[in-house]
């Protein structure tokens, strides 16, 4: 490729540190499209004589029959998936493949097949995510009366229903999903025909190009389309922030696995055994979810520092922008496919949530709220009261609901047996009617809601 410059060639280390073919040999689907795109509009526009152009497109389509069905060489010697494509059209039309890199780099050949790449998995993980937002619905809606615990610190703070617990996710995964649209839109752009950076003076018709592969136009610089990854970027931190998610729901998965929780089993497809332990079931999918979310904000983290102090335009360091992409796009897709198969099979142990709903003193804040409501109490002096309750219950070993009328009057008079209408985690949870609380009827409204949302997704 450099004969004309360069009287020797690289060393054995040299081949080695600059080839790029082991990890950008993935996006050969994408660079035979945009090479099709860019000979088509080479031929119409006349840069490339007609026949020249049907020759090349037909013989890049051998190309591609051949890496479907041989799967791509790692040519050290031809560096990346761009050269290799090259070298093989030649072998197969001759000395004509040669005119294919007419007015393109291949600093704009690599960011518009790496914008094809990333465009094609978000397209991946959003579909994906859906999915999960689906098994996700289907379990809010069979437990949308079930109460259990809610946390706050990790401590029994209020009851809520197991639906409305799950439908939290819901809404993290649908802006999860928002995210990952929004940077498809902004990259949606098109940098093939800016050149290596200062664009190109054959009569190129970029917006050809553009829409041939499916971008809303093409890019507006060219030192900026061959030298910015704020797109891989983007793709990147909405994964990242995906996969926190994932890893919080794996990770409450893990908890609630255990003995002491008690209120999910894992089914043996997404669970493990122990080597020496014969009693053993082990959530190590979800631990795994919860592992590999580090690895993907790694993987943010590392792009991040490639580019941090790259100055325009394109500089080598930029052949490492791919590695960190693709290992997080296999990560998530995992993960994504994971979590949805844990929460399909998952057997939620609905009586033993509502027992420590029950035992935790869940309904403090009601009795609180009922002496506001019911007896014109100031709520921090009912918090007060109902503090003293709660000590009392404590000493008593009996949940607050069953304290005598008696012992709560010599707590405070004002209470009447008007009380134990709210004491019940059930009382409790069915008061719950503000919009986005966990009521069961707002639950079942969240997620006809939702159903409707994804219904106009699918149209």
């Amino acid at each position: 490729m450099w004969g004309g410059r360069f009287a020797e060639g690289p060393s054995a280390v040299m081949r080695e540190i600059n080839a790029s073919i082991p990890f950008d040999k993935r996006m050969w689907r994408q660079d035979i499209r945009g090479s099709k795109a860019h000979v088509s509009m080479l031929g119409k526009q006349g840069i490339v004589a007609a026949d020249d152009a049907e020759r090349i497109t037909q013989g890049l389509d051998q190309v591609a029959a051949d890496f479907e069905a041989q799967g791509v060489p790692d040519d050290l010697a031809l560096e990346d998936i761009h050269m290799l494509t090259e070298a093989r059209l030649a072998e197969k039309i001759g000395a004509t493949a040669g005119r294919l890199h007419t007015a393109r780099s291949r600093n704009d050949q690599v960011a518009t097949d790496f914008r094809l790449w990333v465009r094609d998995a978000i397209d991946q993980a959003e579909a994906a995510l859906a999915g999960l937002q689906d098994a996700l619905l289907a379990r809010a809606e069979e437990h949308a009366d079930s109460v259990m615990p809610g946390f706050t610190h990790l401590q029994s703070a209020q009851p809520v229903t197991l639906g409305h617990h799950l439908m939290a996710y819901f809404e993290m995964i649908d802006r999860d999903r928002s995210r990952l649209r929004d940077a498809r839109k902004r990259m949606n752009l098109c940098p093939l025909g800016s050149a290596a950076l200062a664009g190109t003076g054959f009569p190129l018709d970029r917006e050809a190009t553009a829409q041939a592969l499916g971008f809303d136009g093409p890019t507006r610089n060219s030192l900026d389309s061959v030298s910015d990854r704020d797109f891989a970027l983007e793709y990147l931190t909405a994964a990242a922030q995906c996969s926190l998610h994932l890893s919080r729901l794996a990770e409450e998965f893990v908890i609630w696995a255990s003995q002491p929780f008690g209120f999910v089993s894992l089914s043996d497809q997404w669970s493990t055994g122990s080597s020496i332990m014969p009693q053993k079931r082990n959530p190590d999918a979800a631990e795994l979810v919860r592992g590999h979310s580090g690895r993907i904000t790694g993987a943010l983290v590392s792009l991040m520092m490639t580019m941090k102090g790259l100055p325009l335009a394109y500089s080598k360091d930029m052949q490492d922008d791919k590695p960190p992409v693709f290992e997080a796009h296999d990560l998530l897709e995992l993960c994504i496919a994971a979590m949805t198969g844990m929460v399909e099979s998952a057997t939620f142990r609905t009586d033993r949530m509502r027992a420590l709903a029950e035992s935790g003193f869940a309904t403090a804040t009601d009795l609180a709220d009922w002496l506001v409501r019911e007896a014109g109490v100031p709520f921090r002096e009912a918090h007060h009261i109902t503090g003293r309750a709660v000590a009392a219950a404590e000493g008593a070993g009996v949940r607050l609901d069953q304290l005598s009328l008696d012992q709560l009057k010599a707590i405070d008079a004002r209470i009447d047996d008007r009380v134990y209408g709210v004491l019940s985690v059930d009382a409790s949870v069915n008061s719950r009617l503000s919009f986005g609380g966990t009521a069961p009827a707002r639950v079942r409204a969240a997620i006809a809601a939702a159903r409707s949302k994804r219904e106009e997704e699918g149209r």
